[in-house]
């Protein structure tokens, strides 16, 4: 299995930055001196902008319960497992991500994702695993695969009305397209209303106008992801203090 580590690092305004290569880990935790924090993401296709609430890449369905490519099985501790994608893979979309035993013998288990090459619809990928986590239990040609990317790899802005993905924090500067930065996850923050939600409500990420917050209606009780507890009235189309309450 994975082994446990703290990614915590110490950060300050002088970290906000869109740096085109990677200055640490996806996923990353910074926080500030005032308990504010912080993940580190790879922007998608669309630059980051400020105030706005971003998601992770929209999920591949597709890439569910995937046939395990062999004949005999995959032995426990192996590293490398070959499975027939259903829908286009490209390089290195997974790394840093998952695969899970979705059915069959080692059911519910999870691995992360090394590396792997880029796969077309209906070819057979090699999925490489790190070294730490090869195989628990061993799986079997009836054993089916399912892929899901880190949540910080590709981020984009929250579509509107459904999310194609889940919410991973609000972007509090400019991190530009497929360039690396940080996005706020946990305490005060400005966010773009969309709405006139009364202060202390709780508020989500589905709204009408892509990337903004609204508060929660009977429609978005059991779809809408809450973000945190609003710290002043919302007013459509102002940034506005929102008590950040995604991930500490």
């Amino acid at each position: 299995m994975a082994i446990l580590g703290s990614q915590d690092v110490t950060i300050g305004n002088s970290n906000f930055i869109s740096s085109a290569t990677a200055q640490y880990d996806l996923g990353t935790r910074g926080y500030t001196r005032d308990g504010r924090a912080f993940r580190y993401v790879l922007c998608g296709a669309s630059d980051l902008v400020a105030g706005e609430v971003i998601q992770s890449a929209a999920f591949t369905v597709g890439n569910s319960a995937l046939a395990v490519n062999t004949t005999s099985g995959v032995a426990q501790g192996a590293t490398v497992i070959s499975v027939t994608c259903a829908s286009t893979v490209a390089a290195s979309f997974y790394n840093d991500g998952f695969l899970m035993v979705a059915s069959g013998a080692g059911q519910g288990l999870l691995y992360q994702i090394k590396s792997h090459p880029a796969v077309s619809t209906g070819a057979t990928g090699a999925f490489t695993l790190y070294d730490e986590d090869g195989l628990t239990v061993a799986i079997t040609t009836t054993s089916t695969i399912s892929l899901a990317p880190s949540k910080y790899n590709g981020v984009i802005q929250t579509p509107v009305t459904t999310a194609t993905g889940v919410v991973v924090g609000v972007a509090t500067y400019v991190v530009k397209a497929t360039q690396y930065g940080w996005v706020q996850t946990w305490g005060p923050c400005g966010v773009k209303g969309s709405d006139t939600t009364a202060l202390g409500a709780q508020v989500t990420a589905l709204a009408t106008t892509a990337g903004r917050m609204s508060g929660f209606t009977a429609a978005t009780l059991l779809t809408g992801q809450p973000i945190g507890t609003l710290m002043q009235a919302s007013v459509a189309a102002q940034w506005i203090f929102v008590d950040l309450k995604i991930a500490p």
